[in-house]
């Protein structure tokens, strides 16, 4: 397994085992550079992108079509049907299934979902899963349970979230997903830590989760990789970056 100059684990297959690159990212609908957003996803070289607020309405697919391309990958699943986060993956990735999930709608508040996927990468099941919660604290609490139970539901030993919380680690919906999973940043602090906004970092409201027997090998925001200006001009958060091995599962 090669460490590059930034410190962060390359992707690798190794003893069994897959190295592999996450990276969360709030893209805010593409309404903003979008060359500066496809270099910050190029430059982390992630295997699964776990977007939120992918275009959700006209010609949505074209969008989402485009950036995969800019990025050298490929849609997986969500975006629109599921009320905005998608899934990107490397061609490292075969897929086994998807599934686009839409959470109970709470009048007058945004309709949210989860895109999710199991996926195979050198050899290893995972299961995949991407969020944007709540903005009202009782539904987003709601949300985070009904996460946890999707993962549960998978089928596989392994499984990574990530998504836009919302919320900072002291909040509730937070802290019940790092009781019920690693929270990456925590485990293995790497990069920046502050994910909102840009130009004024001053909370970690984005994460990446894993389930336990995964090894956290580092994760946060990729400061010394992507261009900062670029990080400024790509969307209204910065990414989250994470490197994680996958074990073979246990028999």
């Amino acid at each position: 397994m090669t460490t590059p100059a930034d410190g962060l684990p390359a992707s690798a297959t190794d003893n069994g085992s897959a190295v592999i690159r996450v990276l969360s990212y709030n893209i805010r609908s593409m309404r903003d550079d979008n060359a500066a957003l496809a270099r910050v996803i190029r430059a982390c070289e992630p295997d699964l992108v776990l977007i939120q607020e992918a275009p959700r309405f006209f010609r949505w697919r074209k969008a989402a079509a485009r950036l995969a391309a800019a990025t050298d990958l490929v849609v997986l699943s969500g975006g629109a049907t599921a009320a905005g986060p998608m899934l990107l993956c490397s061609l490292r990735a075969t897929v086994e299934r998807t599934e686009d999930v839409l959470l109970p709608l709470t009048p007058g508040l945004h309709r949210r979902g989860f895109a999710t996927a199991v996926v195979r990468i050198g050899g290893v099941r995972i299961g995949v899963l991407s969020a944007h919660l709540s903005l009202q604290t009782d539904e987003r609490y709601e949300q985070a349970g009904a996460l946890l139970d999707r993962l549960a539901g998978m089928g596989v030993e392994h499984a990574i979230a990530g998504g836009d919380l919302n919320e900072r680690p002291g909040g509730r919906s937070f802290r019940r997903l790092a009781g019920a999973l690693q929270d990456c940043h925590q485990v293995a602090p790497w990069g920046g830590e502050f994910t909102s906004t840009p130009g004024d970092p001053h909370q970690r409201i984005d994460a990446v989760f894993a389930t336990r027997g995964v090894q956290v090998l580092g994760c946060g925001v990729p400061l010394g990789l992507a261009d900062p200006d670029d990080l400024l001009a790509a969307t209204d958060h910065l990414p989250v970056l994470a490197a994680l091995r996958i074990p073979t599962p246990t028999r």
